[in-house]
């Protein structure tokens, strides 16, 4: 199957100093006796491998999509201060893998003269960003490949709505105008990713005005860039599918032959499959629930037998193959998600009825009658509820509650704190208290 092989990794493995914002590639030559940075842009990419198992147990374990069942990893359906237990094993790699790709990122931005690789950093810069404020908030901004190594400054925490309207918007703003759609399905960033992206973004800061033409663009000219939605939902998922695969806009792609974080390889999947002790059965009975809702409309659910096994206690959506495990891509960005939050937009914008055209071409495919709904309200609930089926356990759920501010209500809990994750401890601890924990933690 096609990967994206990271060949420079043996010669740009950086070595963490005392924090992660503060490395110094000291088995590299230095930034400016490079001439050739396609190694350092494959770098980049080679670290949103950390980021995928923990956005998997954040996005459907912290939601009412799986719960874990050994502690201390129940955690993640409390909601105290209790998950700065799972450090090590999630926010850690996560953190420390962003910041890594950031820096290569900074690298290739300030140094390489190949436009298309400038503009393929600056997605990835942008992703990670995107990444770590929706996980943790206010995070520290490093845009230097050579960052200072005793200005502490440079550890403060920005403000989320500084790093999205100054590094990350502006990131993907440079990156629509440069990329072009040859990456489409490559596991290369294009400029259909780039502008999912961006659509994403202003969805998630609640501009909803600035992310529906985006999105729009995203919707219509997907076709001309050889993006539709698979005839059937099935054909979405499993190693076999991801070959040049017409609905996937942008994945994190993964190789047992990479050694990552989660060696040999990230195994987002084994978590829903039950294959690991902390959660045999991970499914929770609630998603049952959502689908038993949905064929109550008088007809069947497509997705639930591709999503969770017969019996409701298990995924199925990444299956286990051959008794190895498959090699199953990380799906970040794919029409269906581009589609729904399309609607989504047009609803907040008042344009419900265009909304309602959107989300049935959804539930069409999933064998769906057209939605009952019609105003604003029910209409916005149809579309969360539609996004919770289609897209569940590709980590969207628990952000996309937060992002529509149901999360404390759909998941019963009251303090707002928790709708953010804890900074790693590590990270405070080296910085002498620069960075901060967020609140409640």
């Amino acid at each position: 199957m096609k990967k994206l092989y990271i060949l420079c990794m043996s010669v740009f493995l950086i070595t963490a100093c005392s924090t992660d914002l503060d490395q110094s590639p000291e088995n590299l030559a230095s930034a400016n006796s490079l001439t050739d940075y396609e190694g350092v842009l494959n770098a980049a990419y080679f670290y949103q491998l950390g980021t995928v198992t923990p956005l998997a147990i954040m996005g459907d374990f912290r939601a009412d999509n799986a719960f874990m069942f050994e502690p201390p990893y129940t955690e993640f359906d409390e909601f105290d201060n209790g998950l700065t237990t799972m450090e090590d094993q999630f926010f850690r790699p996560f953190y420390s893998q962003l910041y890594k790709c950031i820096l290569s990122a900074n690298n290739v931005i300030e140094n390489s003269t190949d436009a298309t690789e400038v503009g393929e950093a600056k997605f990835l810069r942008a992703l990670s960003y995107f990444k770590l404020v929706k996980v943790f908030g206010a995070v520290p901004v490093n845009l230097s490949a050579t960052p200072s190594t005793t200005d502490t400054s440079i550890f403060a925490r920005q403000p989320a709505v500084d790093v999205y309207n100054n590094i990350v918007i502006e990131d993907l703003n440079d990156a629509i105008a440069t990329l072009n759609n040859n990456g489409l399905t490559t596991g290369r960033a294009s400029k259909m990713a780039a502008q999912s992206l961006l659509g994403k973004v202003y969805a998630t800061m609640g501009n909803y005005g600035s992310a529906q033409p985006i999105l729009a663009s995203v919707v219509s000219g997907a076709s001309a860039a050889g993006i539709s939605l698979k005839t059937n939902f099935s054909e979405v998922f499993g190693a076999a599918n991801e070959v040049g695969n017409s609905e996937i806009i942008y994945a994190t792609q993964i190789s047992s032959s990479i050694v990552d974080e989660y060696s040999p390889a990230s195994d987002f999947w084994n978590w829903f499959v039950g294959d690991d002790s902390k959660s045999d059965f991970p499914v929770d009975a609630d998603l049952n629930a959502a689908f038993d809702a949905s064929d109550a409309t008088g007809n069947t659910d497509l997705r639930r037998a591709v999503t969770i096994s017969a019996d409701g206690l298990t995924a199925v959506k990444f299956p286990k193959d051959g008794g190895l495990g498959p090699e199953h891509d990380w799906i970040e960005i794919r029409l269906a998600d581009m589609i729904l939050l399309y609607a989504e937009a047009l609803n907040e914008n008042g344009s419900t009825p265009a909304a309602i055209t959107e989300l049935n071409k959804i539930r069409k495919r999933a064998g769906l009658s057209n939605t009952t709904a019609t105003t604003k309200a029910a209409v916005a609930t149809a579309i969360a509820n539609e996004r919770r089926l289609e897209l569940a356990f590709e980590g969207h759920r628990w952000f996309d509650l937060v992002r529509i501010g149901t999360a404390q209500s759909e998941l019963n809990f009251t303090n707002p704190d928790y709708l953010l994750f804890p900074i790693p401890v590590s990270e405070i601890l080296a910085t002498r208290g620069v960075i901060t924990q967020n609140d409640g933690y």
